[in-house]
């Protein structure tokens, strides 16, 4: 099974997990980019969308509201939180880059329980997790706590020569309270930009077991299984995780075999 998604450099749109060789259910990520002074607009369709501006400034247009001038990050790896923008299915949207922007654009079932809205930097929870090799920082950007029909974001900086999405974990059975069945796509970033990162996306039983050497921009999609993540050393990793399924609930199962790491 091809799980990694390569960017299309020199395209507006680089990436489009709707691209991958078996698309996922209910996640779908895309990567645009946007010039100064370019715009661009489409329908949301039957998916709720979270607009993340993953760098740059920008006028966000939704229905009948306008988000003006938003975005004061320049690079991914500046390392505060993002500016986006919450929209429901069915809603018409057009961005006006005032910089050159980076965006994601992140969807999953919409159901038109929500009004569009502006999710600010400090509205979005930080964290730190892991200690040693293990470390990782957390924006929480749409946790499962704010108002979404299937949409789970969150944003991860590794540092160089960490693991990530570690020790190995899951979320692909409807086992509530005990594990939720949630799909997730990773947009990979680095930096130095040349560099690479390894995934490995496995199952218990090994019926799918793939270990991917990633470039900076690619995407990962994971359908199943625990999914790791490690940094070389030289090289910090950001990624944008994606995350949705039947019920909007993360809880995962960490594998046996590495459970005496969080004992």
């Amino acid at each position: 099974m091809n799980l990694l998604l390569n960017p299309q450099h020199g395209a507006a749109e680089t990436l489009d997990t709707a691209r991958a060789p078996e698309p996922l259910q209910y996640v779908r990520f895309r990567q645009r980019n946007l010039a100064k002074d370019d715009a661009f607009g489409e329908n949301s369709g039957d998916q709720e969308l979270c607009l993340v501006l993953l760098s740059g400034k920008a006028t966000i247009h939704c229905g009948d509201q306008v988000f003006e001038d938003i975005g004061q990050r320049m690079s991914v790896f500046e390392q505060v939180p993002p500016y986006a923008v919450y929209l429901p299915n069915d809603t018409d949207y057009r961005i006006e880059a005032h910089t050159h922007v980076e965006l994601g654009i992140c969807g999953a079932p919409g159901y038109g329980q929500h009004a569009p809205r502006l999710i600010e930097p400090g509205q979005i929870k930080q964290a730190t997790r892991g200690e040693g090799a293990n470390v990782r920082h957390v924006h929480d950007i749409l946790p499962e706590t704010e108002p979404a029909d299937s949409l789970l974001v969150v944003e991860v900086y590794t540092p160089a020569g960490n693991w990530s999405s570690y020790p190995p974990h899951k979320h692909d059975q409807d086992n509530l309270p005990y594990e939720s069945f949630l799909e997730e796509s990773y947009y990979h970033r680095l930096n130095p930009s040349q560099g690479f990162g390894f995934q490995r996306v496995y199952t218990p039983d090994r019926s799918l077991d793939e270990a991917m050497a990633f470039g900076d921009g690619s995407s990962v999609v994971v359908p199943r299984g625990y999914h790791p993540v490690g940094a070389p050393y030289g090289f910090d990793l950001y990624y944008l995780n994606v995350m949705a399924g039947p019920k909007r609930e993360w809880k995962f199962t960490t594998d046996p075999d590495f459970s005496w790491l969080v004992g």
